[in-house]
């Protein structure tokens, strides 16, 4: 009988990650966990409390006070299909999805004490292993002896398309040239952070999805869990 493993999906934003690895994570009966979420979930706590300025200074001091209070978790997938984000038990799935969540997201990720929070509700998770993880630190720091790991990368402009026709499917109407440049930045801040930047780990497979089909990569991706884990 084949073991359960921990699978760490890292990459750059808005690409694909969370798609990639709930679609993985149902064809495989493991638990799915959308670490990206939990960032996003502190990060409208903050906007909620007066914690963020237009100009997107986050009032740290206020927040790390806070994180006490601060409750995430998930449900199962409903109707839909999504696992949804519950922010002190109330379901927040389609704020967290929001620009200006993505706006504020990454100075928020960048503050130690919320990675630190952040990361051991994290490990938590993963205790019982069989569980499919997806973020920017999950291979790197989250769990570093993740029996797969796959970082996950495609240009700035790829990704940036495939955010707008996201947010425009939701009946959410932004220019691309604002896409673009949130996603630049996010990148900046995820790979120049002191704590926990963005990188490939050493024994991370490498997946460029640029143009791959939700189909070639799901081949990929199993290919390499068969391999890994011994299941066939």
């Amino acid at each position: 009988m084949s073991k359960k493993i921990i699978i760490a999906i890292d990459g750059y934003s808005s690409s694909g990650k969370s798609t990639m690895a709930r679609a993985l994570a149902r064809r495989i009966g493991y638990v799915y966990v959308d670490s990206g979420a939990m960032y996003r979930a502190v990060t409208l706590y903050a906007m909620r409390n007066g914690m963020t300025s237009p100009d997107g200074k986050i009032d740290t001091p206020r927040l790390v006070a806070a994180l006490p209070q601060i409750e995430v978790t998930f449900n199962a997938a409903g109707a839909d299909g999504v696992q949804h984000t519950l922010l002190n038990g109330e379901d927040v799935e389609k704020e967290i999805r929001s620009m200006e969540v993505s706006s504020l997201v990454s100075p928020v990720a960048v503050i130690p004490e919320v990675r630190e929070r952040l990361v051991a509700l994290q490990q938590k998770f993963g205790e019982e292993k069989g569980i499919v993880m997806d973020g920017r630190d999950i291979g790197t720091t989250v769990f570093p002896d993740a029996e797969m790991k796959v970082f996950v990368c495609a240009g700035p402009e790829v990704r940036a398309r495939r955010r707008w026709l996201e947010l425009k499917e939701k009946g959410e109407e932004t220019d691309f040239e604002a896409v673009l440049a949130n996603v630049k930045e996010r990148d900046r801040i995820d790979t120049t952070r002191e704590v926990s930047p963005l990188r490939k780990a050493e024994d991370a497979l490498e997946l460029d999805n640029g143009e791959m089909t939700p189909a070639e990569q799901m081949e990929w991706l199993m290919d390499k869990f068969y391999s890994i884990s011994g299941e066939k």
